[in-house]
C-alpha cells in the first residue's frame, strides 16, 4: 500500500499545485488586459508565473540537492518578479483592488511554501 504522503512527481508537491492555480489565475486575469499589452505586461507576467512552476518541476527532476536548490531559488525569483508586475498592473488600473488582493495572497502562500522547500533543501545539503 502506497503512503499518501509519498512524493513521486513534482505534481505531488503542494508548492507546485498552489503555483499552478496561480498561473491559471494570472492567465485568466491577463486576458482582460488591453490588447496593446500583449507583448508587454501580459507577456511578462505570464512568463514569470509559468517560470515558477517550470523551475519547481525542473528542480524536482534534478539529481543533486545543489541543483534542486538552484532551480527552487530561480522559482522564488520568478514569483517575486510576478509580485512586482501585479503591483504595476494594480497601479495602472488593469486589475481591481479586490482581485489584486486575491492574487497577492496566493503569491504569499506560494512564497512561504517555496521558502520551506528551499530551507529543507539547504538542510539536506548541510547534513
Amino acid at each position: 500500500m502506497q503512503n499518501k504522503n509519498t512524493i513521486r512527481s513534482f505534481t505531488d508537491l503542494i508548492t507546485w499545485q498552489k503555483a499552478l492555480v496561480y498561473v491559471v489565475n494570472i492567465y485568466k486575469t491577463t486576458k482582460a488586459f488591453p490588447h496593446d499589452e500583449v507583448f508587454g505586461l501580459t507577456s511578462q507576467l505570464r512568463r514569470a508565473t509559468v517560470s515558477i512552476t517550470s523551475n519547481i518541476a525542473e528542480g524536482f527532476g534534478r539529481e543533486s540537492y545543489k541543483e534542486k536548490l538552484h532551480f527552487y531559488t530561480i522559482s522564488r525569483g520568478s514569483l517575486i518578479e510576478s509580485q512586482n508586475q501585479l503591483l504595476i498592473a494594480r497601479d495602472i488600473k488593469y486589475i481591481q483592488i479586490n482581485h489584486f488582493k486575491d492574487l497577492s495572497e496566493q503569491s504569499i502562500v506560494i512564497s512561504k511554501l517555496l521558502n520551506g522547500l528551499i530551507k529543507k533543501t539547504k538542510e539536506v545539503i548541510a547534513s
